[in-house]
């Protein structure tokens, strides 16, 4: 089932419709002409996000917001996702033209943007129901072809240089993880503890820096209407200067993960499907990003690890009240399940 879809007439935002509505007048005077419509895109676990139209002058726009209630410091970073839309406009990335950001709370309560709305397919699940065998392992392809455009990305050149900090990027990973789990969790799993542990003791410190997109699955690409080509890279508020190899790996997780646990291909007939298998998905990137490896024991690892913790981190703030998705605490329960993969993977088992 397509992840982004228009919510139920009910799920009304939490904001002043009319406020947003005069602001874009002003801000917009030439597409928002019209009667204004709002529908909440569910699906997404973070920034709330909604289709925005103003059907008399043909416009149809994304507006993306931080979530209200109380964050952690560099939770939610809507200014970083603008930023890097951005940069990446026009580029052999494809994302989505943006239109506005508007830093203050005076609009919709929270900073926000605003871009252009796309026609595609966007699929939760990663066994792409309802597409052809063939186009299945095209877009697979196709996914593994887009990251190594990003990973390929001139940065520097693109004015991205203070984005993140080059180097040493898994230990601090590790160590911002690692903090999340011991501020936020909501009980105790002895496998985050373990795996936490041995990737301590397994680090990778290589120095290799690219824009990592953060949260780079197939949950996050946007597919033509009727051909398997990605039309835009979604979600970008994880974005940093990292190790490219951590999205690689992040992009595997449908590889370790079953049907429950977060719409993974464990266990199906990848082959019937037309799904290719991870090493033929990892050496396709590989080929398009010229690279002679990919991920492999720690990065895998890692990525779940770091999964294991982001869901918890979701279970957290359904507890608190201001979870994005009306399912948060139960995608919240499936971190006992991913970290126990990270385990199986520390282990040889995966």
């Amino acid at each position: 089932m397509p992840a982004m879809s228009a919510g139920p007439a009910s799920s009304a935002p939490e904001f002043d419709t009319g406020r947003l509505d005069a602001f874009l007048r002003a801000a917009l005077p030439g597409r928002a002409q019209g009667a204004m419509t709002l529908e909440r895109i569910s699906g997404g676990q973070s920034n709330p996000t909604f289709f925005l139209s103003y059907t008399a002058a043909g416009t149809r726009l994304v507006l993306r917001k931080k979530p209200p209630g109380p964050l952690l410091p560099s939770a939610h970073a809507v200014d970083r996702e603008y930023r890097v839309l951005k940069a990446l406009a026009n580029s052999s990335v494809p994302v989505p033209p943006v239109v506005l950001f508007h830093g203050d709370d005076d609009v919709v309560g929270t900073p926000f943007y605003v871009m252009e709305r796309l026609d595609g397919r966007v699929f939760h699940d990663t066994a792409l129901p309802g597409v052809a065998p063939e186009a299945r392992r095209a877009m697979y392809f196709a996914m593994a072809e887009t990251l190594a455009a990003l990973h390929g990305f001139d940065w520097q050149a693109a004015g991205l240089a203070d984005f993140g900090k080059p180097g040493n990027y898994f230990a601090r990973q590790i160590a911002r993880w690692g903090r999340q789990w011991s501020e936020t969790k909501t009980h105790e799993i002895a496998a985050v503890d373990r795996a936490f542990a041995w990737l301590t003791e397994h680090l990778d410190d290589s120095v290799e820096t690219t824009i990592v997109h953060g949260d780079f699955r197939l949950g996050n690409l946007m597919f033509a209407p009727d051909a398997p080509r990605v039309v835009a890279v979604l979600d970008w508020e994880l974005s940093t200067l990292g190790h490219p190899l951590s999205d690689a790996a992040f992009s595997c997780l449908p590889w370790h993960s079953t049907p429950q646990m977060y719409a993974g291909i464990d266990g199906l007939d990848r082959v019937g499907l037309g799904i290719p298998t991870q090493a033929e998905y990892l050496e396709r990137y590989c080929a398009a990003a010229g690279r002679s490896e990919g991920p492999g024991r720690f990065h895998l690892a890692f990525s779940l690890l770091r999964f294991a913790v982001i869901l918890d981190g979701i279970a957290a703030r359904a507890k608190a009240g201001n979870a994005a998705a009306e399912n948060a605490v139960a995608v919240g329960e499936m971190a006992e399940s991913f970290a126990l993969r990270a385990q199986a993977v520390i282990d040889g088992r995966d």
